[in-house]
């Protein structure tokens, strides 16, 4: 029985795309913590068979798993090719895990209070199950896997993991599988990783990355998009943009601040891919997942045909169903030129405001200033200059501010709508 958290060696890899993790993982292990949109392992009572497979969404090849099973069980087994792991994507809708207590502050935005979600940093029911690399004793990197919960979403080498579910000698889990791991790589990247391999080794049909993955942004008519669809394109346009101050600055990294600066190793501030989606997909839904599922039942359908379907509080909700995507960019990228020139842009390097929790905090601001400024159509950056430069004097070099858990963002959040007005 794997003892948790589990801590290993891990080395970094970087590359154009995003950097990766690559580490030895036990096949017994990654049972435990690995799933796929096909597959899952459940621990049994049977001591010679310790795992059942599961999996609802499609039918998954049994005759090439009892082959690779077959294969396990040999004298000579060997898996020298890697599997590839996206870290912290939760199996119940492939978003990403986030940090507990920030998922709590957004729940007490939507209804609940900060005390019926117990909102403290050293509240121990608010346990971060997050995957993530820390510095060991020795001075080299350690990948931490927190709990068992089934956190890493299988890229590929699906049958070759679940293969192991099959095999007769049971000493083989402790076999160690070589594995790069992603720490919250959004959903479409990681299509496109799954797209690029098996495209290499033989066409694969691009309606089985989508059924997969649920993202085929570039062959998609923009009027079937779920607002997290959008959100990715729009972070795209946002991180390549002349015009915009995160030209450069959005990668694919882990969203826990605190590692991102060490980790990416490049000069400037830097900002998640996964922080920017999510910001401005808040802008258009509370719930993802519902508007993804509506948009694909009964029949795939256009975005304006679901907007009877349910209430939702999202500020620009009439914005995304009635296809104005232009004006959403537009209002999200004069919002950010506007934070660049009263925040970032004469900010010490080492103030907080550069952080992931400071980032996300301004992306909650432009969330309570969205829907007045659509209403009257005023959305220029002026505008929300005039707005912000209030809050122009906070000094996010103290130490009040020097939080980079979910209280952190609260701390900034609450700060600048002080200064601003936007007190409740």
């Amino acid at each position: 029985m794997t003892t948790f958290p589990y801590r290993t060696k891990a080395l970094r890899v970087r590359q154009e795309l995003a950097e990766c993790w690559v580490a030895a993982l036990p096949a017994r292990l990654l049972l435990d913590v690995c799933f796929s949109d096909v597959l899952t392992a459940e621990h049994t009572d049977d001591p010679s068979r310790p795992y059942n497979l599961g999996g609802i969404q499609r039918e998954y090849r049994e005759k090439r798993l009892q082959e690779i099973g077959k294969y396990i069980d040999r004298d000579d087994t060997a898996f020298p090719n890697s599997i590839i792991l996206a870290a912290n994507s939760r199996p119940s809708d492939g978003m990403t895990e986030d940090d507990p207590v920030d998922q709590a502050e957004e729940d007490a935005e939507d209804g609940e209070t900060a005390d019926e979600l117990a909102i403290a940093d050293e509240n121990p029911s608010l346990i971060d199950r997050r995957w993530r690399i820390e510095v060991g004793d020795d001075g080299c990197h350690e990948l931490v896997i927190p709990t068992r919960d089934k956190l890493a979403a299988v890229v590929d080498g699906q049958h070759r993991l679940f293969g192991f579910a099959k095999a007769k000698i049971v000493e083989r889990l402790e076999m160690e599988m070589i594995c790069a791991i992603y720490l919250d790589l959004p959903k479409p990247f990681q299509a496109q990783i799954f797209a690029t391999i098996n495209s290499n080794q033989k066409r694969v049909d691009k309606s089985l990355t989508y059924e997969m993955f649920g993202y085929n942004i570039d062959d998609e008519d923009p009027s079937f998009w779920s607002p997290d669809k959008l959100a990715v394109f729009l972070t795209r346009r946002l991180g390549s943009d002349e015009a915009s101050p995160l030209k450069g600055r959005i990668v694919i990294a882990p969203k826990k601040d605190a590692q991102l600066a060490a980790l990416i190793g490049h000069s400037g501030w830097k900002v998640s891919t996964a922080v920017v989606v999510e910001g401005i997909a808040r802008l258009l839904t509370s719930n993802p997942k519902t508007d993804a599922n509506d948009l694909q039942t009964p029949a795939k359908v256009r975005r304006a045909d679901i907007q009877e379907r349910r209430k939702d509080r999202a500020p620009l909700r009439a914005a995304y169903f009635g296809g104005q995507d232009i004006v959403i960019y537009t209002m999200v990228l004069n919002y950010l030129i506007a934070c660049n020139e009263v925040f970032w842009s004469a900010a010490p390097a080492d103030s907080f405001i550069f952080k992931t929790v400071a980032v996300q905090a301004l992306f909650d601001i432009l969330r309570r200033l969205a829907p007045d400024a659509y209403e009257r159509k005023v959305i220029s950056v002026e505008y929300f200059r005039s707005i912000l430069q209030p809050a122009g004097k906070l000094n996010f070099t103290e130490d009040k501010y020097r939080n980079a858990s979910g209280s952190g963002r609260s701390i900034i959040r609450r700060a600048i709508e002080e200064q601003i007005g936007l007190v409740n």
